[in-house]
This record gives C-alpha cells, structure tokens and sequence, in this order.
C-alpha cells in the first residue's frame, strides 16, 4: 500500500475539484439542468448541496470535539438562500469552499470534532474530514460534468485515495454481517488492491497485495485466499462504482455478483 495523501494535499485537492466543479458550472448552459446521478436535482441543487456541505463542516471542523453537530449550522444549512444569478452563485460557491479550507487549516490535521462516522475504521478528526470532503467534492464534479453531457474520470491520485476512504468510513463497522461470511476484493488497474471482510465480527478493510495473474485470469494477491467477489476497474471506476454512480456491469466482477447485492443492501445497525 502506498502512503495515504498528506494533509496539505487533502486540502489542495478539495480546492482543485472546487475549482473544477465552479467551471463546470460556469459552462453549463443552465442553473436547471438536470443531473442523471442526482434524481430529482438540477445543477442549482448540487450548487446548493456542495456549497452548503463545506458550509456545514466548516462549522463542525471550527467547533472542535463534540457529541453532535453545532446546532446553529444544521439550522443554517436548512435554511439556506442561494442567489439565482449565476456569477453570483459562483462567488457563493467559492467562499463555501475557502471557509472550509480556512477551518481545516486553522484546525490541523490531529484536531477531533464531530463526524457521522464514529463506528468506522476513519479518525474523528479535522483530517478525517477532509479526505472525505476530497471525495465529495470530486464525485460531485463529475456529477456536474455529467449534468453537462463531458464526465471525465477522476483524477488517478485522488481516486487511489477515494477506494480506500470510501471502504473505511462507509463500509467499515462492527455491526454483524447477517450472512456467511465472506470478503470483497478492490482492485485498481493502477496496482493497489483492499479487501473488505465481513462477518459476525462486522466488516474490515485490510490492503492485499494486487493479482499477480494475468489479465483475464481470477487470482487473488499472492498468498490471499480467493473472495466472494473480486471488482477490477481503474480508480475513478471503482470510486464511482462505490459512490452508486456506475453500474458493476461497467467493471469485470469475478466470483459471485449477487454478493455485491447484498453489500448494497446492508444497512447496519450501528454506524
């Protein structure tokens, strides 16, 4: 396994798919388009969704250690007004982003706070935060990309990171899995791999070693027993997958596909 992205890079990242998701925006030929990924919501929404959630955690982040949110920044993301005019929305958008990268910074990475995470193999910190801020900002880009008629993958560095960062704050747990156990595989065409074990225990994500066999064949990392079900696709496709954002017809799935069905399906009870 590579290191994970150093802090100063997390917030570099939310800056450059802020920035990318401003001019997506800029571009589009309207505030209502709609947005395929997003049922139900127009561009204008997912302005409103994305400036509204580094809104959010800017207050979480600034207000330290707690048990819940800061009450008055669920109430003022509730109650939020958006200008219409599109350059004005802009300017709104990129001081939502500033107010979250100024919170991070004056933070720091170690600093704890409040996250919905708690249950998860993800830190309760300010830089727990922003590596998962980098993944909603770079999936919401490409959702207004798609909204747009261009999506473009995700950048390769910052979609490493995504596998990884998804597995451990969703899908990690110590919730039960109800059925057999089994394990996951996530493999990169970049070369990292994870498994995601479940059981009685709950699930876990450990790295493994990428397949060593050759393309086509279904082999696991040297050494690692064979899983349930085996994903394979670039990052961008795995993130996006994990995000519901593709289908796993769009990957090559080795093993038992209904085993992705119920992973879908899981709802564990605590998280």
């Amino acid at each position: 396994m590579e290191k994970n992205l150093e802090f100063p890079e997390l917030l570099r990242l939310i800056d450059e798919r802020s920035t990318a998701f401003r001019a997506t925006v800029a571009a589009a030929p309207g505030l209502d388009a709609p947005v395929p990924s997003c049922p139900g919501w127009t561009l204008f929404d997912l302005v409103k969704h994305l400036g509204g959630g580094d809104r959010f955690w800017a207050a979480i982040v600034g207000a330290g250690p707690a048990d819940a949110p800061p009450a008055e920044a669920a109430a003022a993301r509730a109650a939020l007004e958006l200008p219409r005019e599109r350059e004005a929305l802009l300017a709104w958008l990129d001081a939502s982003t500033q107010l979250l990268l100024d919170a991070l910074r004056e933070a720091g990475p170690e600093s704890g706070c409040w996250t919905w995470w708690p249950a998860s193999q993800s830190p309760q910190t300010s830089g727990g935060v922003a590596r998962h801020r980098v993944q909603e900002s770079a999936v919401h880009t490409y959702d207004a990309q798609l909204a747009g008629g261009d999506p473009q993958p995700l950048p390769v560095e910052l979609a490493l990171d995504g596998v990884e960062e998804f597995l451990f704050t969703v899908c990690a747990t110590p919730s039960a899995w109800p059925h057999k156990p089994t394990a996951f595989d996530f493999h990169a065409a970049e070369g990292l791999s994870w498994r995601l074990t479940v059981d009685g225990d709950g699930a876990r994500i450990t790295g493994i070693p990428a397949p060593a066999a050759a393309a086509g064949e279904d082999a696991a990392g040297e050494g690692v027993d064979a899983a349930g079900a085996s994903v394979h696709g670039t990052a961008s496709e795995l993130v996006l997958y994990l995000y519901d954002r593709i289908k796993a017809e769009s990957l090559r799935v080795d093993g038992d596909a209904g085993l992705l069905d119920l992973l879908r399906a899981w709802e564990p009870e605590e998280k």
